[in-house]
């Protein structure tokens, strides 16, 4: 993308540069956990809790920190049926969902087959992650930087001017985070849980606007 605008400076040739970078991700986060129904909220709830004190317990034995587990969302909803454009009650529904932090790549298969032995009945998502993220995000950039720049001197030299030495404005443009997500969803079905999980690779994106003076 490139243009001649009027902008701050008199005369600007504008130009918009991306970069990307690749990175192997290290690190995966699982949301996982168990949804229990019925119409009793007090046998629902215990029901429930011991589910899921059950599968952080095997998480633990597991070789999982305490610090790698925590809390995403916890719900008690109830729940209703419409007969004859009637609402009526059902009972209740309660969710607890964690987040597992792996410090490696290779054990969410054999991570989710541990849970859902023991009471998990919901894996919302499988997230892949990178502790070379802020490097490999600058390295991006930088890239997008010196893309702009090479665009800069192309156009220019195609229009037989001349650039400043020196841009007079630089502006890096942000654009909504994304995380690479390999499965999301309300529920896996049990049978799913021993599937291979490739991570493959993350991307890193940037883009910058850079604007030169010409004459």
């Amino acid at each position: 993308m490139a243009q001649h605008k009027e902008h701050s400076c008199d005369f600007t040739l504008e130009v918009l540069g991306e970069g990307a970078v690749t990175a192997v991700p290290d690190r995966t986060l699982i949301t996982l956990g168990t949804v229990s129904e019925g119409v009793e909220l007090e046998l629902v709830q215990s029901d429930n809790a011991a589910k899921m004190s059950a599968v952080i317990e095997a998480l633990e034995r597991s070789g999982i920190a305490r610090d790698s587990i925590k809390t995403t969302q916890f719900l008690i909803e109830p729940q209703y049926d419409y007969i004859d454009g009637k609402q009526e009650f059902r009972g209740y529904k309660v969710t607890h969902l964690l987040q597992v932090t792996l410090d490696n790549i290779t054990e969410a298969g054999r991570l989710i087959d541990k849970a859902v032995a023991k009471g998990a009945n919901a894996v919302t998502s499988i997230e892949f992650d990178s502790s070379e993220a802020a490097k490999a995000q600058q390295e991006a950039l930088i890239a997008a930087v010196r893309d702009a720049e090479a665009k800069a001197a192309a156009i220019a030299q195609a229009l037989g001017v001349s650039l400043s030495a020196v841009p007079c404005k630089v502006e890096e443009v942000t654009r909504p985070e994304s995380r690479p997500v390999f499965f999301k969803t309300a529920a896996m079905p049990l049978e799913s849980a021993s599937s291979p999980i490739e991570p493959g690779q993350l991307t890193f994106r940037a883009a910058a606007r850079i604007w030169y003076m010409y004459g």
